[in-house]
C-alpha cells in the first residue's frame, strides 16, 4: 500500500486527492522506488489543469529521488538500496513509492543529498539541453532568460555564467532581482517596473541578443522578439502566462529572420546514452561548485495543493519539493 496524490478531473488545485493504492511488484525491466524528496515543477500545474492533456486518472508529478525497494526482472545495473533519481514520463512521482523503468533513472552520485537530486534533475536538465544544445552559449554571448529567479532560471543563469556568457534576466520584484544576482545573472530587470526591450537594447547598444529563453509565454513573447538579433533564436520552454497566440510567421523574417523553437526535456533526453550524458553534465557542475541547486521550499507531499497555490501565486524561488 502507498499513500499518493490522485486526479480524476482536470481543474483547480483541489481536483487533487490524496488517497491510498495498492502497489504491484516491478515488472520486467521495472524497478520500484520509495521515495524520499520529488521535486515541484511548474509543468505539474500545466497537467493538472489540463493544458497538458494526461489520460484520468492519474498522479502528477515527473521528477523524484529515493531508494530502490524492489528489483524487477531484466534488471542488471541497479540493486536494493541504491539512491537514484530520475526525470521522466510517464507521470507518477506524487507517490510514497512507485514502479518505474529502470532505464529511466540514475544513480545519484555521493555528494549529492536526496532533495537536491529531487530538485534538480527536470530543472537541471531542462538547463542543460537549452545552454548545451537547444542554442549553445558560448563565452562572450549576452543572453536573456526569463524568469530568472525560477527554478529552472538560478539554474541556467550560474550554468550560463559558468561559460562565460553575459546574462541578462526579467524578474518580478526587487527581492527576486537580488536572488537572481547572486546566482549569476549581470542585470537583472524588474518586468514590472521596466521595459525589459528598452533595457535589453541599452545593455546590448542596441544589437540585440543571439538568444532568449522564455518559459512564460503569452505575457512575454512578442516582446521577446524584439530583443533578438538578426538571425537570433526565440527559445520558448514553457508558457507560465499562458498560451502564446498564433500570429503570422512571416513576422519572424521581418524582425530579422529569426529562429523559434518549442522544446521540451524529453526529446533532448530520448535515448538512455542521452539521458545519461545530461544528467551526467548536471551532476558535474553541481559537484564542482560551478552550479549550486537552492532547495527554499519544502512541502509534506500530502499538501500538495498548499505548493501548487504558492507555485502558481510565484510565492516560491529557487526550487521546491514535496516530502513523502
Amino acid at each position: 500500500m502507498t499513500q499518493l496524490i490522485r486526479v480524476y478531473e482536470t481543474g483547480d488545485k483541489e481536483v487533487m486527492k490524496w488517497e491510498s493504492m495498492e502497489l504491484a511488484d516491478p515488472g520486467h525491466g521495472e524497478i520500484q522506488i520509495a521515495h524520499t524528496a520529488i521535486g515541484l515543477n511548474f509543468i505539474d500545474v500545466y497537467f493538472r489543469t489540463g493544458t497538458y492533456p494526461a489520460p484520468l486518472p492519474f498522479t502528477p508529478g515527473l521528477e523524484a529521488a529515493g531508494i530502490v525497494e524492489k528489483i524487477g526482472a531484466g534488471v542488471e545495473d541497479l540493486k536494493v538500496g541504491d539512491r537514484v533519481a530520475y526525470a521522466a514520463t510517464p507521470l507518477g512521482a506524487y507517490a510514497e513509492s512507485r514502479n518505474i523503468e529502470a532505464a529511466k533513472v540514475v544513480k545519484i552520485p555521493d555528494g549529492v543529498e536526496d532533495n537536491t537530486a529531487a530538485a534538480m534533475m527536470l530543472k537541471g536538465m531542462t538547463a542543460q539541453y537549452l545552454l548545451r544544445s537547444t542554442f549553445e552559449v558560448k563565452a562572450g554571448d549576452t543572453i536573456l532568460f526569463h524568469a530568472a529567479a525560477g527554478g529552472v532560471g538560478l539554474i541556467a543563469c550560474q550554468w550560463a555564467k559558468h561559460l562565460g556568457a553575459t546574462v541578462i534576466g526579467t524578474v518580478g520584484s526587487k527581492e527576486k532581482a537580488e536572488l537572481a544576482r547572486q546566482n549569476g545573472c549581470d542585470h537583472p530587470i524588474i518586468y514590472t517596473q521596466e521595459n525589459f526591450v528598452e533595457k535589453v537594447q541599452e545593455i546590448t547598444d542596441g544589437k540585440g541578443v543571439p538568444v532568449v529563453y522564455d518559459s512564460v509565454g503569452q505575457s512575454t513573447f512578442m516582446s521577446s522578439l524584439d530583443c533578438l538579433q538578426p538571425r537570433g533564436a526565440m527559445v520558448l520552454f514553457g508558457q507560465s502566462s499562458g498560451k502564446v497566440e498564433p500570429f503570422d510567421v512571416s513576422l519572424l523574417s521581418a524582425k530579422g529572420s529569426l529562429y523559434l523553437t518549442r522544446p521540451t526535456l524529453f526529446h533532448y533526453t530520448a535515448t538512455r546514452p542521452e539521458l545519461v550524458a545530461s544528467a551526467n553534465e548536471l551532476f558535474d557542475v553541481v559537484a564542482s561548485g560551478a552550479v549550486n541547486v537552492s532547495v527554499n521550499q519544502e512541502y509534506a507531499l500530502s499538501n500538495a495543493i498548499g505548493a501548487h497555490c504558492d507555485l502558481e501565486n510565484r510565492q516560491t524561488t529557487g526550487s521546491s519539493v514535496l516530502i513523502p
